[in-house]
């Protein structure tokens, strides 16, 4: 699925369908600094701070070595660095990391397996693997390790229908599937659960701890697929407002603006290409998706010049590596058509 010439929303689906930890509003994990640590660690993620998340959940690994928590997050640090950057996975380290955390997370079950924070373990270890595997475009391991992991947040709800977190992992998934399979709607035994799902998150924003920004973010792009662009642009003005840092959400917003102010939608998006420049890594993926994107928003208005000049940009991005080239291959033809309907 495209929106405005990019895979954003495909991608943030499979990140809401996989990687959702359970944690609670009134009862958050039992170990005080654990608990600190994981905020402070989550929080360098979501700001894009990937040193610093790494650094925290070293520690973490270091300190509580009997726990699955350092090598899940060690990993997902790594994952999201190569999503966000759209460099190359490290692939050994994520995969060594996440294994052993999912044996850690088996044997943690085999002691005891109605442990809530067991099966937490057990679920977020999986539901890393999947998204990463999806990422990858291995859609068999992807679904199946993916199933798995959505079939153990439904066991966290049933020991605890309080963890808002697990809530927010099923809210996504009705959501999603009742979206997507809507030409089976009028069949006897498919229901539409996408306003249960909306009810779920809309709950979770108020009630989460660690991943409120998650909620948000899923929320965003689920009425971006209703088409309720007001409500979206709100949710993104929001979550910007609090986590100015953070990238992801101005996707969102630069989204939901391009239905609103195709200029205010422009000066997002160049934001956006900015704040990858300024972070000293080159990202040429994400600079040629960004001003594909600001192009054609450059047609919207009549203003073909300046959409043939960044046009001609792209372009001149004349030594892209390998994997660039196969990031972009297709986007690369479609600017390619654009210039010459903008010539």
């Amino acid at each position: 699925m495209l929106v405005t010439g990019h895979s954003v929303l495909f991608k943030i689906i499979l990140l809401l369908l996989f990687v959702l930890p359970c944690s609670l509003k009134a009862q958050v994990y039992p170990d005080a600094k654990v608990d600190s640590l994981l905020r402070a660690g989550i929080d360098h993620i979501v700001n894009h701070s990937f040193e610093s998340a790494e650094k925290t959940f070293s520690y973490l690994d270091q300190t509580y070595p009997e726990l699955p928590f350092g090598k899940i997050y060690l990993a997902a640090v790594r994952i999201a660095y190569a999503y966000d950057f759209e460099t190359p996975f490290d692939e050994k380290y994520i995969e060594n990391n996440l294994k052993e955390a999912r044996a850690m997370s088996e044997k943690l079950l085999k002691k005891n397996d109605t442990d809530k924070w067991n099966i937490y373990f057990y679920s977020l270890s999986g539901g890393y693997y999947a998204y990463y595997q999806a990422l990858k475009g291995n859609w068999f391991d992807a679904l199946k390790t993916g199933l798995s992991s959505v079939s153990a947040f439904e066991e966290c709800i049933e020991l605890d229908t309080d963890f808002h977190e697990a809530w927010i992992a099923i809210g996504t998934y009705q959501y999603w599937k009742s979206s997507k399979t809507e030409f089976l709607s009028w069949l006897p035994f498919v229901s539409d659960n996408r306003d249960f799902g909306i009810e779920k998150l809309k709950h979770a924003i108020d009630s989460s701890v660690y991943n409120t920004h998650i909620a948000i973010h899923s929320l965003i792009w689920i009425y971006i697929d209703r088409k309720d662009f007001k409500a979206a642009f709100e949710l993104s003005q929001y979550a910007v407002e609090k986590f100015p840092a953070s990238r992801v959400f101005k996707w969102g917003l630069a989204r939901a603006y391009e239905e609103i102010d195709l200029r205010k939608s422009i000066e997002i998006y160049y934001k956006i290409l900015s704040s990858y420049i300024n972070t000293g890594v080159r990202t040429r993926v994400n600079e040629i998706t960004l001003k594909h994107i600001i192009a054609q928003q450059y047609v919207k208005l009549g203003e073909k010049e300046k959409a043939r000049d960044l046009c001609l940009e792209i372009l001149n991005y004349n030594d892209l590596t390998g994997f660039e080239k196969s990031k972009q291959d297709e986007r690369l033809k479609r600017v390619r058509t654009l210039l010459e309907e903008t010539s």
